[in-house]
């Protein structure tokens, strides 16, 4: 090799390890933003002026929209390149942060955060893609292993991050930073990207599927809009109606991808993927988990914050032991457990997460509002191992019994509905926590009726961990090993997310 080639070598070498770190400071902004609101969302309700479902709809409405839009930009990565939308993505999304930033009033707070999630639903999957066509199959290894720390990272660092800046209420925004900080961040990706990241497409990309995204975006919101909004409105016939419309909508949509399935052969959901057994009950799994999160995680904030008073950074101190659980739990479930146990593992972390809520439960009712952070510890360490027993593993488990060249379609899918029972979950906090709260409450009367509410609706999340080990029978005893190797689909290239 002479001078000019090597010095190309190091070069280019330095060039994609500059666009790992690109793409992974990416995925972590994202990974970040979802966990950093969740702890500010009673300071945003206090001082923004926000409704109840208002603070449903700003956690629930990025989900919503990450979810509707996820396997579409995926797609549109493998059609137009997957640097040049996720230049898109970025720049949006930081566009959206300073629009989160600057909200002159919920409304707008809501709608912000809606593009946000439509903007994530750009950059993200096209992040895992990027690292398939830039690194070789035997270095991939060491680059999801990064990813995984960087994985973990997130999960731990978000909620303490969210709570920092809120309590130090920088230059007096209050709760505002903690969506500028993705500014210089995203300015920074928007213009190293653009030099450093090799542009990719797939060499057969799948066609969109528009019909199919504006019938799953309705058939949710006339699904979760009644719900949050159904207990302040003193739950209207138009809201029933509503819900009962959106189950023809979600028919619509079976006979529509029927048909588009059959004429050009790209639909946004592939209808026979769900003749295997184990996907169709691992769909059902990722869907009820996702639920169960979007219930746990809303009402745990509110529960710390508002119900026993605490400041921000209590609250996010607080969940520290469960972060480090779930990592910790989600490396050695991959590593070690699941290829000896199985499936076993999976329903072991369902069970030991369901006990986990349960001692919660307990500990709430026996301590009420003189509760210590360090007494809540122990079920958040067992709901935390529970968790990450679960995470890391599912998606292979559910996709092990899936024909190779409909993997991913089935990996889009997968993401596309965890994000779906997430949004789902915060919208029925409405019913499961609010409903369980008078409408007129004095200051004294707060803090008791957010503890009952907190353990009502954890009485929810346990009989949903409960559903899950059911549902996981469906799934193979031993997930197969994929070959590795293989181009990705940008539609299934999305980073884990251990905390939503």
């Amino acid at each position: 090799m002479t001078s000019t080639e090597t010095s190309a070598a190091v070069q280019g070498d330095r060039r994609r390890w500059f666009a790992l770190a690109i793409v992974m400071t990416a995925a972590f902004m994202d990974l970040v933003d979802v966990t950093i609101v969740n702890i500010a969302i009673p300071s945003i309700q206090e001082e923004a002026g926000a409704t109840f479902s208002q603070i449903q709809w700003i956690t629930a409405g990025y989900a919503l929209a990450f979810a509707a839009g996820l396997i579409t930009g995926g797609r549109l990565g493998d059609i137009h390149g997957r640097k040049r939308l996720f230049l898109v993505g970025i720049g949006g999304f930081t566009l959206a942060s300073a629009l989160c930033g600057f909200a002159a009033n919920p409304e707008m707070l809501v709608a912000a955060r809606i593009l946000q999630g439509a903007m994530a639903a750009m950059m993200v999957p096209q992040v895992l893609s990027i690292v398939h066509a830039t690194f070789p199959a035997h270095e991939r290894g060491k680059v999801f292993g990064l990813f995984g720390a960087i994985v973990g990272l997130g999960a731990v660092s978000g909620p303490l991050l969210g709570a920092l800046l809120t309590e130090w209420d920088l230059f007096g925004l209050g709760w505002r930073p903690i969506f500028l900080i993705n500014l210089p961040v995203g300015i920074a990706g928007l213009i190293l990207g653009s030099r450093f990241i090799t542009e990719s497409k797939a060499p057969r990309a799948l066609k969109l599927d528009l019909v199919g995204v504006a019938l799953v975006t309705l058939g949710l919101l006339m699904l979760l809009y009644p719900l949050t909004r159904g207990r302040e409105l003193g739950w209207p016939l138009w809201g029933y109606a509503s819900m009962a419309g959106a189950l023809v909508v979600f028919g619509a949509l079976v006979g529509y991808e029927r048909r588009k399935g059959a004429r050009d052969g790209s639909p946004l959901v592939e209808l026979s993927l769900f003749r295997v057994k184990s996907f169709a009950a691992g769909i059902a799994v990722q869907t009820v988990f996702g639920v169960a999160l979007g219930v746990f995680f809303l009402v745990w904030t509110l529960y710390m914050q508002v119900g026993l008073g605490w400041s921000p950074l209590r609250a996010g101190l607080t969940g520290v032991p469960f972060s480090i659980a779930v990592s910790t739990a989600a490396g050695l479930s991959v590593q070690k457990l699941v290829p000896r146990f199985g499936r076993g593992v999976l329903q072991a972390g369902a069970l030991i997460m369901a006990a986990g809520v349960l001692l919660y439960i307990w500990e709430a009712h026996r301590y009420g509002l003189s509760i210590a952070s360090w007494q809540m510890a122990l079920p958040l360490v067992v709901m935390g191992v529970g968790m990450g027993l679960i995470v890391a593993p599912l998606t292979d488990a559910v996709l092990s019994e899936v024909p190779r060249e409909h993997s991913g379609s089935a990996s889009g899918l997968i993401n596309t509905v965890q994000q779906m029972g997430n949004a789902l979950g915060l919208g029925l906090v409405s019913v499961v926590f609010f409903g369980e709260i008078g409408d007129r409450l004095t200051a004294e009367q707060v803090g008791p009726a957010f503890v009952h509410a907190f353990q009502h609706a954890l009485v929810w999340v346990a009989a949903l961990m409960a559903g899950i080990f059911l549902l996981m029978f469906a799934l193979p005893r031993r997930p197969a090993q994929h070959v590795e190797g293989a181009e990705v689909p940008a539609a299934e290239a999305k980073e884990p997310e251990l905390v939503p």
